[in-house]
């Protein structure tokens, strides 16, 4: 009993990459610039969406979500893992980990859904634009919003519970860059198969469901785009939906490579990567995608900037 409450006593070694210094200091800096970028990021598009009435849609609302998850998700996890790379010894407390466990966990499985419903609102846009705006009523995108951000705390709650209580036998070293599920699993001195189990048909429900409705979605959205008859219209139809697209490969192939693998079976560096990727690189991919593709976006950031500029010089 001793022995397996020396985590909970010592709390962790969030060991990350300190076995290659060089590398580790090169990602120190390639993470806080992401995660700076990220904040600032994300922030714009959350400004900018409540602040031009142009924008006040339910693209742009659940845009505005997304940002919001992808701010706190980057959060839970960027400031953490500067601290221990920046830090010789290392260490983590107990309840530092946990509760990175269960934030992370919930605000992944949210964006998750949130992904999910963003192709649903695109697939009412492009293949019911007549009741469009009658199917993404206010109330309806405030309930499929909550539906995200709810099931992610009802998952995190049930999955991070069950890993909690699992005996770690006085195992310290948390050979990962920060407390997930899968990486705890196979600190575990017992058997774990329930809580594999468990990890998996979670991931089937918050992964390979979201993606099959997402597939779906867009096979009915580009057998739409198909029928117009104009380029243009064409060219525009693909370029509302191709941000989400893009955002959606990138996210959904690297979190999917984690957990839908058994838990003890991803090789040592290539698992702290593949988290490294969805935690901190995709968060800044998003507003870069939605802006620099989106020209409801950069328009609106060019009138905001251009009616604070004359405010400033009528001051």
């Amino acid at each position: 009993m001793e022995e397996s409450s020396n985590s909970s006593e010592k709390g962790f070694l969030l060991l990350g990459f300190a076995d290659e210094p060089q590398l580790e200091r090169i990602l120190f800096v390639i993470i806080l610039l992401f995660y700076i970028l990220n904040i600032l990021g994300n922030t714009l598009i959350i400004l900018v969406s409540c602040l031009a009435p142009k924008l006040h849609t339910p693209m742009y609302f659940f845009l505005s979500n997304l940002s919001c998850v992808d701010i706190c998700f980057t959060t839970s996890v960027a400031p953490q893992l500067l601290v221990t790379m920046n830090n010789k010894e290392k260490n983590m407390s107990y309840s530092g980990c946990v509760a990175q466990l269960y934030v992370a966990m919930g605000l992944g499985s949210s964006e998750c859904i949130l992904l999910a419903v963003m192709a649903y609102d695109r697939y009412a846009a492009v293949c019911q634009p007549l009741k469009y705006t009658t199917i993404m009523h206010p109330q309806l995108c405030a309930s499929l919003a909550g539906v995200a951000w709810l099931s992610g705390l009802i998952t995190s709650l049930i999955q991070c519970s069950l890993t909690v209580q699992l005996p770690l036998c006085g195992h310290r070293k948390l050979d990962h860059i920060f407390c997930e599920v899968p990486v705890l699993i196979k600190l575990a001195c017992v058997d774990t198969t329930f809580n594999e189990v468990e990890l998996f048909v979670a991931s089937v429900i918050f992964l390979i469901v979201p993606v099959s409705l997402i597939l779906i979605s867009y096979g009915f959205i580009t057998k739409a785009v198909l029928r117009i008859k104009s380029a243009a219209g064409r060219q525009k139809a693909f370029g509302t939906c191709s941000s989400h697209l893009i955002v959606v490969i990138i996210f959904y192939g690297t979190i999917i490579f984690m957990y839908l693998q058994p838990a003890k079976s991803s090789s040592k560096n290539q698992g702290k990567f593949v988290s490294l990727f969805y935690t901190i690189v995709t968060p800044v991919l998003n507003p870069i995608i939605y802006t620099l593709r989106n020209k409801d976006v950069k328009g609106a950031l060019r009138t905001l900037v251009m009616r604070n500029v004359l405010v400033s010089e009528n001051i």
